[in-house]
């Protein structure tokens, strides 16, 4: 009988969202506080984009920007890449390399319920892997 992981099953339900004209600096501070690496970017309270921690990195601070001054939406990565809680994790996988990104949002009857991340995906299938080899 095949095992199959599904999306929700590995899915992180903790969700930061921030709206576009916000500053870098209050990013970096709700990631800190909620323990997180990203945050969904709202505009007008929908969510159109995320900016990751590497973001801030690589497209502010490596630059010379302030992060007092830089807003979401002038770094945010978009459209979201989005997939449903009963697809397979390997479906998940499969649209992280593709699109070479760390993470999707996960979205159910319109609504982001989740994430998940490159590290969990994999730490999950190589548990699953580790379980089967030792039945």
């Amino acid at each position: 009988m095949p095992i199959v992981v599904k999306v929700r099953d590995v899915m992180d339900k903790k969700i930061v969202t921030l709206d576009e004209n916000q500053t870098c600096i209050e990013a970096i501070n709700k990631m800190l506080e909620h323990k997180v690496w990203s945050v969904l970017v709202a505009r007008q309270g929908l969510p159109v984009g995320v900016v990751t921690e590497r973001d801030i990195i690589r497209r502010v601070i490596s630059k010379g920007k302030d992060v007092n001054k830089v807003r979401l939406g002038e770094i945010m990565s978009s459209p979201l890449i989005t997939i449903s809680p009963d697809e397979p994790i390997g479906k998940a996988m499969e649209l992280m390399a593709t699109n070479e990104i760390r993470r999707v949002y996960v979205v159910e009857e319109g609504k982001i319920i989740g994430r998940v991340t490159q590290t969990e995906a994999f730490k999950h299938i190589l548990d699953v892997l580790m379980t089967l080899a030792s039945m």
